[in-house]
């Protein structure tokens, strides 16, 4: 008989609406699930802050749309893991996923690996991304206030983040290299109705130029061949957003897994690959839409797909039915838990959802931890007071003191120090209210001094460890951006891995003087020793070896 440790029933690879729904599926026909996901649940559309086509939701956002697709998962018995996959074997009856969190065993997997936004090329796209060419009107918009920007593109992204972009900008000018756009009519219409907003047809962009950010950009009538200019205006920049679809992330997957010459993975209709219990959905999948409303259809078809495949199997392995365990939710958790604000009328900053999933947290850590603050008189060290006193209301595991006054002239204000139980640094410092995206980051901070921690694999612990000179990491975040939190993860567990290495987390929107100081018109935005700017999500792997540079 097959061993059954780390064995599950369906493995999905992916944790975006297509493997949500596949998960949602699967667990609610009592198969044991596992969902990977190496970055946050949802997957693209969670940078989407407005939904408007999905059925049955008038509105809402793709991250409120994708947390209770995980909610509602969980609540049937899947689980979910946050780990990366390194490599899969798939031909055999028992497929084995290897993950940086150890060995996985499945009859069945759903290959949901989603797609990244695509780069064009063109001359000075890589030099000034972050100084003014961007991919995240949700992530970057704000940093554009009161500035022109053009939407390279003409499909529905393009479009949707073109209108999305009109609440901060100047102007808004989409370049449309086909004759129309590539949408719906019903979609681009909406233009017409904005002033702030329009259109260039048969148009490309040949180059942008400038200094620490955009001053010029290039463009050409792919028809005429005649070519154009906008300058920036003086003391001024101006951007430019590249919406022009996506690429398969699929580069990284076995050459057993058949794909087609743009590398998205060929599947029948009941999305099954030309492997044996290997099934793959969404837009990593050949096909002619790629939305919301279309992944979760893939996923659904591949779970019940799966079903009689994987029930065969148990009866071919003589393996017996493998235990569920379900999450107990109730529907006013699933409708409290996006607003960390839902106490706002008694001054609260966390909203109940938040709190009971923090007793469960606290009740893990092995050793207290000591939270610091420095502030000043300003609004935000208000707010941080507060959201402190309410943090360490909850538990006995968190205290509070707060800084000595000389020390403060050093710091930037306000600061949240994360502190070991005697009193050391760990190096983590917070540097605004750890809310939106990032009151989670925070919360395995403090996770990571408290012990145990969250795992790394072996190779790259090693590199943080052996690293021998002092490292200040300044990581520039906006608490809407859902491409942030990785990289403040990665860099505060750093921190807790070597004493050499400092990671400070600064919510941009207090600090107009680093904004400025640094050119920074996206984010994540990380500093190192106040010298070398990068920009984008990093992994920690990633981290040890920019760190290592």
């Amino acid at each position: 008989m097959t061993d059954t440790k780390n064995l599950y029933d369906l493995i999905i690879v992916g944790g975006g609406p297509a493997g949500l729904s596949a998960a949602i599926y699967m667990a609610r026909a009592k198969y044991r699930v596992l969902v990977v996901e190496k970055e946050n649940t949802g997957g693209q559309i969670t940078i989407t802050s407005e939904v408007i086509n999905y059925p049955g939701i008038e509105r809402t956002s793709g991250k409120e749309l994708t947390d209770h697709m995980r909610n509602q998962a969980e609540s049937f018995g899947a689980e979910f893991l946050s780990a990366e996959v390194n490599d899969m074997e798939l031909e055999s009856d028992v497929k084995i996923i290897h993950t940086t969190k150890g060995e996985y065993k499945a009859l069945g997997v759903i290959l949901a690996v989603g797609a990244n936004p695509r780069k064009l090329g063109f001359k000075g796209e890589s030099e000034y991304a972050g100084r003014g060419v961007a991919y995240c009107a949700t992530c970057d918009g704000e940093f554009f206030t009161g500035m022109d920007i053009f939407v390279i593109g003409g499909g529905f992204a393009a479009v949707e983040e073109g209108l999305f972009l009109t609440r901060y900008a100047k102007s808004v000018m989409l370049i449309v290299r086909e004759e129309d756009f590539t949408c719906a009519k019903t979609v681009s219409d909406h233009i017409k109705e904005n002033d702030k907003i329009s259109a260039v047809f048969n148009t490309e962009v040949v180059e942008v130029t400038g200094d620490s950010m955009l001053r010029k950009a290039t463009f050409r009538n792919n028809a005429t061949g005649e070519e154009w200019t906008h300058d920036a205006e003086e003391n001024g920049g101006f951007g430019v957003f590249v919406f022009a679809g996506y690429v398969p992330n699929t580069r990284w997957l076995p050459s057993v897994v058949g794909v087609n010459e743009q590398g998205y993975i060929i599947t029948d209709a009941n999305q099954k690959t030309n492997l044996e219990g290997v099934y793959a959905a969404g837009d990593v999948c050949v096909k002619n839409l790629r939305q919301v409303v279309t992944a979760v259809s893939d996923g659904a078809i591949a779970a019940t797909s799966l079903e009689k495949y994987v029930s065969d199997l148990h009866a071919k392995l003589n393996i017996p039915e493998l235990e569920v365990t379900k999450k107990q939710t109730n529907t006013k958790e699933v409708e409290n838990q996006h607003n960390v604000n839902d106490d706002a009328e008694d001054g609260g900053f966390l909203s109940s959802d938040i709190k009971n999933q923090l007793r469960g947290v606290f009740a893990k850590f092995e050793n207290p931890v000591i939270l610091k603050t420095w502030l000043d008189d300003r609004k935000i060290s208000d707010e941080v007071r507060g959201f402190v006193e309410e943090f360490v209301s909850l538990t006995d595991k968190v205290t509070w003191i707060e800084g000595e006054e000389q020390v403060a002239g050093s710091r930037l204000l306000p600061t949240i120090e994360v502190c070991y139980a005697d009193g050391r640094s760990s190096g983590i410092e917070f540097h605004g209210v750890p809310g939106g995206h990032e009151i989670n980051s925070f919360i395995i901070a403090l996770y990571n001094v408290a012990g145990p921690g969250k795992e790394v694999e072996p190779e790259v612990e090693k590199k943080i460890r052996d690293i021998n000179k002092p490292v200040n990491l300044k990581i520039m975040i906006s608490l809407s951006c859902t491409m942030c939190p990785e990289l403040v993860m990665a860099a505060q567990k750093a921190a807790t891995l070597s004493d050499n290495i400092e990671a400070e987390m600064i919510d941009l929107m207090h600090y107009p003087e680093l904004k400025e100081k640094y050119q920074v018109m996206s984010v994540p935005c990380m500093v190192v020793n106040d010298e070398t700017v990068h920009f984008g999500k990093k992994s920690i792997s990633e981290l040890a070896d920019i760190i290592n540079q």
